[in-house]
């Protein structure tokens, strides 16, 4: 039993670790770390995204995600339109730099997931993240017990 979780744990632990290093590497030059990186991907998949959706979609807290979009606009990737609600509702739009950017990281998340997927027949990958979705459910379904 001890080794099943240990395994689980490190290859979790290992995985996570391994795609921030991914999102650090190949937005250096763009000077964004990983929290950045989700939400410019998210912004650039999602029709008219909020700071709220991107929470949501992210998983990050909303103190997480704020940051991220100060240093965003502070840095001319997204512009928001504040007059019309709260900021945390208004709509973001991505700047031509935003775009240049949101397209750059789509287009890798596509590649990494069409890379890894080579060595996986499609029932695996059903299968895996189907695994994967139980996993998460019944952990987050644990943790609001404790």
């Amino acid at each position: 039993m001890q080794e099943r979780f240990e395994t689980f744990t490190v290859l979790i632990n290992r995985i996570s670790r391994n795609i921030r290093k991914i999102k650090n590497q190949e937005m250096a030059a763009y000077h964004l770390r990983s929290a950045h990186v989700s939400c410019l991907y998210y912004i650039y998949s999602m029709d008219h995204a909020t700071a709220t959706d991107l929470c949501e979609r992210c998983e990050e807290d909303k103190a997480t995600i704020s940051r991220a979009l100060e240093y965003l606009e502070s840095t001319g990737f997204i512009t928001r339109d504040t007059e019309s609600a709260k900021r945390y509702k208004s709509p973001i739009d991505l700047t031509e730099k935003g775009l240049e950017a949101g397209k750059k990281i789509a287009d890798k998340i596509n590649g990494i997931l069409n890379q890894i997927s080579t060595d996986l027949a499609e029932e695996e990958r059903i299968a895996f993240y189907r695994s994967l979705s139980i996993i998460s459910e019944s952990l987050e379904g644990m943790s609001k017990k404790i």
